[in-house]
Parts: C-alpha cells; structure tokens; sequence
C-alpha cells in the first residue's frame, strides 16, 4: 500500500476547489485532513474521496411550491 499525501493546493486542483475553501474546511474540522509539524495540513486520497462524499447533493423530492436555490444571486434575484 502506497499512501499519496497533497498539500492543500494539489488537493484543491484535484477536486476543483479554491484552496482557502478547503483550508477553512479543514481548520473549522468539517474537512478530515493530517497535520505535520507545526499545523501544516495535509490530505491523502480518502480524505479526498470522504470531502467529495461530505458534499454530495442527494436526489430528494422538493413540494410544488418549493424552488431549489443554487448560490446567493439566485437568492437575491427571489427577494
């Protein structure tokens, strides 16, 4: 077994994702991540696949009168 460790900027270009985003993650500990030495954090490939698993959008059944709103100018445009 062959562990791949990346530094939030690799695994940020992995998942298509800013790296502040991920780094705020991983500090606020919504992200599962390592830490070497002084707090420099590092993720490995299941830490990836369980982030990409944590932000999954289920399929679900929305009423007649709800509309699903994607992001704040959707919501602003609603008002």
């Amino acid at each position: 077994m062959r562990l791949e460790f990346y530094e939030p900027d690799e695994a940020a270009a992995l998942l298509r994702c800013s790296e502040a985003w991920l780094r705020a993650g991983a500090a606020n500990c919504e992200f599962p991540h390592l830490t070497w030495g002084k707090g420099k954090i590092i993720f490995t490939d299941e830490h990836l696949e369980e982030i990409a698993h944590l932000r999954e959008v289920k399929p679900q059944t929305l009423d007649a009168g709800t509309r699903r709103v994607i992001g704040t100018r959707a919501e602003r445009r609603l008002k």
